[in-house]
């Protein structure tokens, strides 16, 4: 497919938005679910991705894609702890590749040993040198640059429909103050929580400032060529093109799925390394080839051809339907990328710079209007990225406890008598109803995975909220005491003040 004689933007506009995001970690488990999750896509996504950003930004790119980071997931990546702990990590992820060059005799797992060691300490190096002040400062040179545009969310990613508006409209109004406070500006536009939308709440988004948010394809009828003013604000929505986001996200026929690709879930026990390629779909993990890198470089330009070539092929139907070149939105979460598939940052990366060969516009959010690609008012249905594209992976029978526990949490939060001075007491019950109310434990329970950590997650914070609320009412003098022992293991976000929520 030749690009000659074509200017970027002739064939209409490409955005690929990622969306960056981990659950409240630190503290509270490592192994198999708890702080590892964390240290994994740290060391395998974010640390790549990174690396790709700054790449493209030296060779003098702009707008190269559009990237959410949950304030909960910056508060990880600036928290002295966890960057203590995962520099602890990155090195043991190179003792185990050094140990697993002792112990592996086939010669392309060596080499993948070697290759492993390497990696970490590469990986080492630029933790030590550029990530000793944590993310922010990474993250802002990236936005003031103008390599990405930065999508913010509300504090601890809780699925918005079913929170108390005041609830909601705090946890937004302080998560974006969070990132303005890490980066220096509040950004204009969200990525949802889980893309969960209720009729009404653009008008939320327009009073705290948001001009722009996310919502799955089906929410606009596959209508997704534009972005498009919801109701009668100036608030747009953008949706996800799923005949394109499925060509890599479809757990049946998506790329990750290759059978030359590493396999993620076959591990070696003893190294903890993942030494295998996917091989095929039926093939236990003891009968799995070696991992072979230069099979799967043949994989990666295969797919990101195959992908380019889909992006061109929809955007020519979508200015054959429409009448002018079309928008396509691919949307993905960063961790995809990395760490779930080995492959998916040089696959990427390829892809991103084969689009402007052929005329396709590499923009961003804010670019795509830029460039003109809106289109009429639409009401939006009640909708989410899940399962049936309704509410029920986060408000369905297997969660209904959960559910109930956080309506009646946030009641309870909301009856806490206010007071004029800043206190940390009630500062730490709405930290704690947030990590509560956090989506990803109905996520994790109605997919059945990690159930009981999602479960106990849930709990845990429900039950500290409980405990310091009746200590509150009594006005018991330990209440500080103990506000300030759960504030040891769950303090993020220092600057929240609960005098904005209680009235």
């Amino acid at each position: 497919m030749s690009g000659a004689g074509r200017r970027v933007g002739d064939e209409g506009s490409f955005c690929l938005v990622l969306h960056s995001h981990l659950p409240w970690l630190p503290h509270h488990g490592t192994w198999p679910v708890g702080e590892e999750w964390l240290y994994q896509a740290w060391a395998q996504s974010y640390l790549p991705m990174v690396d790709l950003l700054e790449r493209f930004a030296a060779d003098g790119h702009r707008d190269v894609l559009t990237l959410g980071v949950t304030p909960v997931l910056a508060a990880q990546l600036d928290d002295p702890y966890a960057l203590r702990a995962c520099h602890d990590w990155l090195g043991n992820w190179q003792l185990r590749a050094q140990f697993a060059a002792t112990q592996w005799s086939d010669p392309l797992l060596r080499d993948l040993a070697a290759l492993e060691f390497r990696t970490a300490g590469q990986a080492l190096e630029t933790f030590e040198t550029r990530w000793r002040n944590g993310f922010s400062p990474i993250l802002r040179t990236l936005v003031d640059s103008g390599v990405v545009e930065l999508l913010g969310g509300p504090l601890t990613h809780p699925f918005q429909p079913l929170l108390h508006e005041r609830v909601r409209s705090f946890a937004l109004r302080a998560g974006l103050a969070d990132t303005a406070l890490r980066v220096g500006r509040a950004p204009a536009g969200i990525w949802a929580p889980e893309c969960g939308y209720a009729p009404g709440m653009e008008e939320g988004y327009a009073a705290a400032g948001v001009e722009r948010f996310l919502v799955d394809g089906p929410a606009l009828r596959g209508d997704t060529h534009a972005g498009r003013p919801v109701g009668t604000s100036d608030v747009v929505c953008f949706g996800r093109d799923l005949e394109v986001t499925y060509r890599v996200w479809s757990p049946k026929a998506g790329y990750p799925g290759d059978p030359a690709y590493r396999d993620f879930h076959t591990f070696d026990h003893p190294s903890g390394l993942k030494p295998s390629r996917v091989t095929g779909k039926h093939v236990p993990p003891h009968e799995k080839r070696p991992y072979d890198p230069e099979l799967a470089a043949v994989s990666v330009a295969k797919h990101a051809d195959d992908f380019v070539r889909t992006i061109v092929t929809r955007l020519r139907s979508l200015r054959s339907r429409h009448g002018r070149p079309g928008l396509v939105v691919a949307a993905y979460d960063t961790e995809l990328f990395g760490h779930w598939w080995h492959e998916g940052p040089a696959w990427l990366s390829a892809v991103l710079r084969a689009l402007p060969e052929l005329g396709v516009r590499v923009t961003t959010l804010r670019g795509a209007l830029e460039a003109g690609h809106v289109g009429p008012p639409v009401e939006l249905p009640a909708s989410s990225w899940g399962s049936g594209k309704d509410w029920r992976v986060w408000d369905g029978e297997q969660v209904s406890d959960l559910v109930t526990a956080g309506a009646a949490l946030q009641e309870e939060l909301l009856a806490v008598p206010a007071v004029p001075w800043r206190d940390p007491v009630r500062d730490q019950l709405v930290r704690e109803t947030l990590l509560t109310l956090s989506s990803d434990w109905a996520f994790m329970v109605t997919k059945d995975s990690a159930a009981d950590y999602a479960r106990r997650r849930a709990k845990v914070h429900g039950d500290r909220f409980a405990e310091l609320a009746a200590l509150t009412r009594s006005d018991h003098p330990s209440r500080a005491r103990r506000a300030e022992a759960q504030r040891a293991e769950d303090g993020l976000f220092g600057r929240l003040d609960a005098r904005e929520l209680l009235v």
